[in-house]
């Protein structure tokens, strides 16, 4: 591999990284307001592209009110699951938490085929797919667009969450619920934000991966590779699924240039794994103490 392809492999996976730390962020965002894994991450992805499809290709919407119209319903589904779902299990151990999440994504999966049936489907162009050259270098459009957006909607995040008075309280509710409810903040409603903000950031993302490739129910399973970058990073860091997206998505495709299609699964996670036998709260995690 002569440097000119192995710089654009590089960028190619730093680019794809930036995808990778979005929905890691929808992890991390439950992890640190539940401590729980919502393992329906993959489910929300593919029913927010789902709504913003609906509303363009069935609704007849412009592009911008579609995907305004997939975050409004994604929303709702994210209040409904958890007023009705997951609050009831508060207090119960976290393996039960995590247990509904799998039977929620089930359920997700089951109603998404049934009204939009399995077959894949072609979302309108989110981004421009022109490719982008920088000398010798070429850069698919669309990798290069996604990698802003899903910068764009995590520094959103992390702006609103350091400097908003509701994201200071989410932050507080996160770290101490007790001490938060103590100070009047309402922990149950900064959970409930909590959910619409992952869902809504799953629903981003699903929209972008969906417009380079397609709709089906397949992209569900897209947040399951999403893992190995959350426990990377750490559960509870936004700053960790930002480094540890760019890293695994920059392995991947060095990965691919080297050695095939086939250690695209292997090479970054055997990597990980090392990682992780040093370092096993992630790059960036909380590590947890306890006191006897």
């Amino acid at each position: 591999m002569d440097w000119i392809t192995f710089a654009e492999f590089s960028l190619i996976g730093l680019f794809s990284g930036g995808l990778l730390a979005l929905v890691a962020l929808g992890f991390v965002l439950i992890y640190k307001g539940t401590r729980a894994i919502n393992f329906a991450m993959g489910e929300f992805m593919m029913l927010g592209a789902y709504l913003v499809y609906t509303g363009h290709s069935w609704l007849k919407l412009p592009l911008w009110l579609s995907l305004v119209f997939g975050l409004a319903g994604i929303s709702l589904v994210a209040i409904v699951v958890e007023r009705f779902v997951l609050r009831p299990l508060a207090g119960q151990p976290v393996v039960s938490v995590l247990m509904v999440t799998i039977g929620l994504g089930a359920f997700l999966h089951g109603m998404v085929d049934a009204i939009w049936g399995g077959q894949n489907l072609e979302m309108p162009q989110m981004l421009s797919r022109k490719p982008l050259l920088w000398g010798d270098i070429m850069l698919p459009g669309a990798v290069f667009w996604s990698f802003w957006v899903a910068l764009a909607v995590i520094a959103g995040l992390s702006l609103y969450f350091r400097y908003s008075r509701t994201g200071i309280a989410m932050r507080a509710a996160a770290s101490d619920p007790i001490t938060a409810y103590a100070l009047g903040i309402d922990v149950r409603r900064t959970q409930q934000l909590t959910w619409v903000f992952a869902g809504c950031v799953g629903a981003v993302a699903g929209t972008i991966v969906a417009s380079i490739s397609s709709l089906s129910p397949a992209l569900s399973g897209t947040a399951l590779g999403v893992l190995a970058v959350v426990i990377l990073g750490g559960l509870d860091s936004v700053a960790g699924a930002i480094i540890a997206g760019l890293l695994v998505g920059w392995l991947e495709s060095i990965a691919v240039g080297y050695f095939g299609g086939k250690a695209r699964d292997l090479v970054p996670y055997v990597v990980v794994l090392a990682i992780l036998m040093v370092r096993p709260y992630g790059l960036l995690g909380t590590r947890d103490i306890e006191r006897l």
